[in-house]
């Protein structure tokens, strides 16, 4: 009779039971080293796939010895915790000790246990066909993903990006037997397949890549029952499938070094990543990726790297090591990755970054305060949005210094950056810092608005500053183009303005307009002397509009409702002021409209 025993990595991937089915050994008899056992049970609690797994080899094993296809005895001591570090050497001295045959599927454990002399077999990945995982089953050529879970009937996307239906692949509501049985087949398949890793372990959820295939498998208490997603690519692309201009193709080849592929997800920011990647590898670039998981479908040229100890700031210090050409970056999400993405990139290696966005602006957003922002056209020059499978939008990113849009005088530009459409050139957004605030302003609006986001968030600073200055002083703030005209009780004048115009010249530089301080209690007396102009509203569907006479056009007014003071505004050349209907400032006057309140104007 020939004696077996062994180790953690055999019982985990299913080849324990197989062996046994092989026939290889007649009448064999296993002895189970209690380390094994004490292993894959400090697996199965920490929720990580594989314990699970080795579990149900256990389960079957025990039902082929009540069958007599083989003989089962466990050995030897139970480990302590401190020593489960050490189980391979625990499980490896404990085979001489029953004249027994190691047997491993670990190359280093067969290799020390042949240095010591100890008989050893090392089993091969053994697959045969009808040992394809089951999950393969759901697949057809159009299936983009599948998802299963327990009491829930198998569903699928079929189709493709931006053009899928969810479907019913069957009638008959998985068991939580049927998902945990198909989760141990994939667990078992990607241990033996060279084409396959488990990337991610956790407790209560695994991630496989299972060849093309990516699978997510969840478990209690991760989620509330079994679940298995498997996403699959369904179309291998080149850039010449994506009708893009020959200008873009062009920055691509020879300008673009900083690259942020975005999008919802589902939206195929991957297959183009992928394009793009044999795009670069065709131009005779040297390619790498840095996946988590390794989904990317390239050429066997472009290496595709994992975390490095899990993690992936170590894989990136390899790579500025191995100085590729280019690098796909899949997934940049949190503030690490988009650290690790803005070192690369400013070591010189060009970069191409995958990250999840709803809109082309939100992938530099997302850059806002992880990196600092006169950096951003350096380590993000262009930004590539897919939606639906197809190219949307191009942005291009470039440093300036002006002034920002809805500001005239000189005195107020900065430094900024310009987030300009790659093929109309045209800036749609501008990002600069305001006071504390970093301002992300889209330019086309800003032509549209009567008051300006420029002049609403100028006027929050300026309430915020003063209430810091003057916890108890009145003072009301408007703005006049550029300027803040800031009304201030009298008492408070010398503390707002302080010595020689110190205070008000430092809040100036701090918030970046012109503040010209007058006294509130002169206006508020001047203002009862004046009579009241005639005006009338017209609500129209977006503003309500003040009307006045024509003969006041060019002057500037002080608007009132029921006597309270609302704002301050120059009359239009056609004798009216334009307020929108969604601001602050609007709902206020319609508010007062509505409850039969007067709207009054006074000459300033």
């Amino acid at each position: 009779m020939t004696v077996i025993v062994p180790d953690t990595s055999i019982i985990v991937d299913g080849r324990l039971s197989w062996l046994v089915e092989s026939g290889e050994y007649e009448n064999p008899r296993l002895l189970i080293p209690e380390a094994a056992v004490a292993e894959i049970e400090h697996m199965a609690n920490q929720g990580r796939a594989s314990g699970f797994t080795g579990l149900e080899e256990l389960k079957k094993l025990r039902k082929m010895c009540s069958e007599g296809l083989v003989d089962i005895e466990f050995f030897g001591r139970r480990p302590e915790t401190d020593e489960l570090h050490d189980i391979d050497a625990i499980i490896r001295e404990s085979a001489p000790e029953v004249n027994g045959i190691l047997v491993t599927g670990d190359k280093v454990q067969a290799s020390i246990a042949k240095a010591k002399g100890i008989d050893v077999i090392l089993l091969r990945p053994i697959l045969e066909e009808n040992r394809i995982p089951r999950i393969y089953d759901y697949f057809d050529e159009n299936t983009m993903s599948v998802h299963l879970k327990e009491k829930v009937v198998p569903l699928a996307k079929r189709g493709k990006p931006g053009d899928f239906k969810l479907v019913k692949i069957s009638e008959t509501p998985l068991t939580d037997r049927d998902i945990s049985t198909m989760a141990r087949e994939i667990i078992e398949f990607a241990k033996q397949d060279s084409d396959s890793f488990i990337e991610i372990e956790r407790q209560g959820a695994t991630v496989v890549q299972l060849r093309r295939i990516r699978i997510a498998i969840a478990r209690p208490p991760f989620s509330d029952g079994y679940e298995i997603t498997a996403v699959r690519a369904v179309a291998e692309v080149t850039m010449e499938d994506y009708s893009l201009s020959q200008e873009l193709i062009e920055r691509l080849r020879t300008r673009a070094e900083g690259i942020l592929v975005a999008g919802p997800p589902g939206a195929g920011k991957s297959t183009f990543s992928q394009a793009l990647a044999e795009f670069y590898r065709e131009q005779g670039k040297i390619v790498k990726t840095m996946e988590s998981p390794r989904d990317l479908i390239v050429s066997d040229e472009i290496t595709q790297y994992a975390p490095l100890e899990g993690d992936m700031e170590k894989t990136a210090d390899i790579l500025l090591l191995v100085r590729p050409d280019y690098t796909i970056y899949d997934e940049v999400r949190k503030t690490r990755d988009f650290k690790i993405f803005a070192d690369m990139r400013l070591a010189g290696v060009g970069m191409v970054g995958v990250t999840h966005a709803t809109k082309a602006i939100d992938a530099v957003q997302r850059m806002i305060g992880r990196v600092e922002l006169g950096m951003i056209p350096q380590i993000a020059d262009t930004i590539i949005f897919i939606k639906d499978g197809q190219v949307n939008t191009v942005y291009k990113v470039k440093f300036s210094v002006k002034v920002p849009s809805g500001m005239i005088e000189a005195d107020l530009a900065r430094p900024m950056i310009e987030v300009k459409n790659f093929e109309s050139d045209t800036t749609e957004y501008e990002i600069y810092t305001f006071g504390d605030e970093t301002v992300v302003m889209p330019v086309a609006e800003l032509e549209q608005k009567v008051t300006t986001p420029v002049e609403k968030l100028a006027r929050e600073q300026v309430i915020q500053e003063i209430k810091k200055s003057l916890p108890k002083a009145e003072f009301e703030a408007e703005f006049k183009g550029n300027t803040c005209i800031l009304w201030v009780e009298e008492r408070y004048l010398p503390k707002i303005i302080g010595r020689k115009g110190k205070n008000i010249d430092l809040l100036e530089k701090k918030l970046g307009i012109r503040i010209d301080v007058r006294n509130l209690n002169k206006i508020s007396k001047k203002d009862e002397t004046k009579d009241k102009l005639d005006v009338e509203i017209v609500e129209t569907k977006n503003y309500l509009t003040i009307v006045f006479n024509k003969a006041h056009t060019g002057k500037m007014v002080k608007v009132y409702g029921n006597d309270k003071y609302f704002f301050t505004a120059t009359i239009s050349r056609k004798g009216e002021i334009k307020i929108g209907k969604k601001t602050e400032l609007g709902g206020a006057v319609k508010k007062t409209i509505e409850s039969k309140g007067e709207i009054s104007a006074q000459e300033v």
